[in-house]
């Protein structure tokens, strides 16, 4: 599987117990919807391995999670640090106005006067909106993603439209 093909959800933060259990950081709306995934990808940018999700359930500090082949401590330690992602097949449609941060990055972004703003780099999560980190060389703005400012998202195309003036 190609780092193409999958979103990452999340990160193993290290061993919980000592039959092999994972404590796992989900970066998703709800934590335990990962659990709703049979097959786990486990790795980094430099290479992937499936894992069959045995079971899993919600704890007050983290999301823990037995995977096969993962019997002892030790090789659940060993995990620490690897991400965790899904295939982006497997994940429902999203709702109409509604995207996969993993969809939105590299989208080229540009404003209703048609200049050219830059790139999505990443988004991030603030209490009231999330945020588009749009990049362009050495120049990081960082846009509302809000209705008020976002005119259109199109995928197809690569590209989103913004409210949003070149100086801001």
């Amino acid at each position: 599987m190609s780092n193409d093909e999958l979103v990452v959800m999340g990160f193993v933060r290290g061993a919980f117990g000592v039959r092999g259990a994972l404590k796992v950081h989900a970066d998703t709306e709800y934590a335990d919807s990962l659990l709703d995934y049979p097959v786990w990808w486990l790795g980094s940018e430099g290479g992937w391995k499936s894992y069959k999700l045995v079971d899993g359930q919600l704890q007050p500090k983290a999301l823990v999670a037995r995977l096969e082949g993962v019997d002892d401590r030790d090789q659940a330690e060993q995990m620490r640090g690897l991400m965790v992602a899904v295939p982006h097949a497997e994940l429902p449609e999203a709702d109409d106005g509604e995207y996969y941060w993993n969809d939105l990055i590299g989208l080229a972004v540009d404003n209703v006067q048609g200049i050219d703003l830059g790139v999505v780099d990443s988004l991030q999560e603030t209490g009231a909106h999330d945020l588009l980190v749009v990049r362009q060389g050495e120049l990081k703005r960082l846009i509302p993603f809000v209705e008020a400012y976002i005119i259109d998202v199109d995928l197809a195309a690569g590209r989103i439209r913004v409210d949003w003036a070149e100086d801001y």
